[in-house]
């Protein structure tokens, strides 16, 4: 544990960094917001985007690990949203406590991450993980949004589709395996372009990550431990259960797949939380709590997955 620990310490090294940046004022608020929209837009589009399009269609998708994530998911989410009906809180904010029971930070944190720790083989992997996270789960949360407070509408789920198009995440996997699909070559000055491009996403992340939490309050501390608990130990079980025994994959995808799992809380489920007006408080200090957690629990749930 101790050597995967001084592997991902610099990683979180950046994540400190950016939270000093941000807590001096060094980098404000506004910094924060066009650093953070440049990694989303540019630098991490074009890391998913050359590797969906150098990977072959069958290393990226097993419907296996899909389903196996999906069980862990599911148990977590159920878990979560039952003990806030327990406590009579009404939909919305059951809601949002179950996404942030699932929800890792995969994109800026775990993507960057794994790949160097595993090398290229785990993108395929985390991609599965991020393209579930954001087709079913965000799409899940604005359904119960819209549910507890008006009538569902054909137009809602349109809005949903037209919002999932329009994620650069999305658009660039997608791409990248259309291209992969074609058998398209890769052209020298492209691949130097986005891998030079792609290699801001890691830095970049990690530094906008430190820098947004140094907006984020430790308010409902109980409440916030509740969660960063489920996020940061039942989600990486439930996802064990799921991928080593109910659906099996492979020893390498199942490290990978459980080792997201035990990411910490994602950013934009405090923009939803915000945006909506549900508890952000709340999500924040989670957010922050987990964050801080995930420095020693991520090398703890690699070096278990790798005993089993």
């Amino acid at each position: 544990m101790v050597e995967i620990f001084l592997r991902t310490l610099p990683f979180f090294a950046l994540i400190g960094l950016g939270f000093g940046a941000g807590r001096t004022r060094f980098f404000p608020p506004e910094a924060t917001a066009w650093l953070t929209k440049f990694v989303f837009y540019f630098a991490l589009s074009a890391m998913l985007f050359r590797f969906a399009a150098t990977l072959p269609l069958a290393k990226v998708f097993d419907g296996s690990l899909v389903m196996g994530y999906l069980f862990g998911c599911a148990v977590v989410y159920a878990i979560a949203t039952g003990i806030a009906m327990l406590r009579r809180l009404d939909m919305s904010t059951a809601a949002i406590e179950a996404q942030c029971a699932v929800i890792g930070n995969t994109g800026f944190l775990g993507l960057p991450m794994f790949a160097l720790l595993f090398g290229e083989a785990a993108i395929g992997p985390m991609m599965l993980v991020l393209a579930t996270d954001m087709i079913v789960f965000s799409s899940l949360i604005v359904v119960l949004f819209t549910a507890a407070r008006s009538h569902l509408t054909p137009a809602i789920f349109g809005t949903i589709g037209l919002g999932l198009l329009k994620n650069p995440m999305i658009v660039s996997i997608t791409l990248g395996l259309l291209w992969s699909g074609l058998q398209l070559p890769m052209p020298a000055p492209l691949n130097e372009f986005l891998s030079l491009l792609g290699a801001a996403a890691t830095p970049g992340a990690l530094f906008a990550i430190g820098a947004s939490l140094a907006d984020k309050s430790a308010e409902r501390v109980q409440i916030a431990g509740w969660l960063s608990f489920c996020k940061l130990a039942l989600h990486p079980a439930a996802v064990a259960l799921g991928v080593l025994v109910l659906f099996p994959v492979d020893s390498f995808s199942a490290t990978v797949v459980i080792s997201a799992a035990a990411l910490p809380i994602a950013g934009n489920v405090y923009m939803l939380a915000q945006h909506y007006g549900v508890a952000p408080h709340r999500v924040s200090a989670t957010i922050l709590i987990s964050t801080a957690l995930s420095i020693l629990t991520i090398p703890l749930v690699i070096t278990l997955t790798a005993l089993i």
